[in-house]
């Protein structure tokens, strides 16, 4: 057997012993919560949901995204209502939104440069 055989080898007894004991822990920890509790956890821990939900927040949902749309949509749509309202202009109501988006971009970018930059991220 060569050395990296064995490597593999090890690296996935060792993933099997960590699936195995996670799996171990969650059917013990669903064994105490109610029945109603316990299908929701069911349902959430689900291999598939689990990873898409982890692609997702290591991709779309980055705090620093969320947190600079958050900021865009109070602090935009407070600039945009102020002037619309000096100038007697009507607002379509899609100002927030927008400013959330072009926020959530900003920090997306953010994000990518930062690790670009640095080599780490959030």
């Amino acid at each position: 057997m060569s050395h990296n055989s064995a490597k593999e080898l090890h690296i996935n007894l060792s993933k099997k012993k960590l699936d195995d004991s996670y799996d171990k822990a969650m059917k013990q920890v669903q064994s105490e919560i109610p029945a109603t509790s316990r299908t929701f956890s069911k349902f959430i821990h689900n291999k598939y949901i689990e990873k898409a939900s982890n692609f997702i927040s290591r991709t779309i949902a980055r705090p620093n995204a969320i947190l600079a749309g958050s900021v865009f949509a109070f602090i935009l749509p407070l600039f945009v209502y102020v002037v619309a309202k000096n100038i007697g202009y009507d607002l379509s109501g899609f100002e927030t939104i927008g400013a959330f988006i072009l926020g959530w971009i900003v920090g997306i970018v953010y994000d990518y440069l930062k690790a670009l930059f640095t080599g780490k991220s959030a």
